[in-house]
């Protein structure tokens, strides 16, 4: 969830808290405390203009206590002054990948070493061992590994605006990943890995189980870089990676 931290960066005068306090702002919420009143509302007020525009620049705010000084939020005579420091912090991708043979792997590895929460899930618990998925959680990202027999039952689960990539290794996964993820309204992305004939039989099988032309076209098949046609998993991966950190760069622009 996107936020801002207050912190008090200076103080003169009487203040109703000293320097260094804090407090945290979300959309619609607060934790901690900066001193209340016209100061504190005026924080949370101006943190959530700079949510709103998805600012990513710190930004100080000054704040005059007396009865002569602007008060949007009520007066407070207190005296003092109080320069506040405004962070807003980062929003972190949230990526989940169903499907961890060769090319989910090599994908995972690639991810793995960025700033995101990485979800690995596939049905075969052999797919999962600490062995094969040795490295992977060196790398910069939380990575999260669930074994799931019936992985579409981990979908409701993922954060809100996670990117989906199907991958696994039996069409009837994918297809039942595919239905199931269209039934969800909060994530950022949905692509499936896979040919033109595949999308063609999926395409016709979802269309009978009630999702309208619209709603498929949410699902983005085949993924990846437009016009690379390398096979190979490592190649793919690339590919794919690549497509999905530059999607990354327009939603946080």
């Amino acid at each position: 969830m996107a936020g801002v931290i207050v912190t008090l960066a200076a103080t003169r005068g009487h203040t109703p808290r000293n320097g260094g306090a804090k407090m945290v702002v979300s959309v619609s919420d607060v934790w901690g405390t900066v001193g209340g009143g016209n100061l504190e509302a005026t924080a949370v007020s101006h943190a959530r203009k700079m949510i709103a525009s998805a600012s990513r620049n710190p930004e100080l705010v000054k704040v005059a206590l007396n009865d002569k000084a602007p008060a949007e939020f009520g007066v407070q005579c207190c005296g003092g002054e109080v320069t506040m420091l405004l962070e807003p912090i980062p929003v972190v991708p949230s990526v989940a990948i169903f499907g961890m043979g060769h090319v989910g792997l090599e994908l995972a590895r690639i991810l793995s070493r960025h700033d995101l929460e990485l979800f690995l899930i596939d049905s075969r618990a052999d797919m999962l061992t600490e062995d094969r998925l040795a490295g992977l959680v060196d790398g910069n990202a939380r990575v999260q590994v669930r074994h799931a027999p019936i992985p579409e039952s981990q979908l409701p689960d993922l954060p809100p605006m996670t990117h989906v990539l199907i991958m696994t290794h039996d069409h009837a996964e994918d297809i039942a990943l595919c239905d199931f993820a269209l039934r969800q309204t909060d994530l950022a992305s949905i692509g499936l890995i896979g040919s033109k004939a595949k999308w063609s039989r999926f395409r016709q099988r979802l269309s009978a189980e009630g999702h309208s032309s619209q709603q498929l076209e949410r699902i983005t098949t085949p993924i990846g870089i437009p016009g690379l046609r390398a096979k190979e998993p490592a190649v793919i991966a690339v590919s794919v990676a690549a497509d999905l950190l530059l999607t990354f760069e327009r939603t946080s622009g």
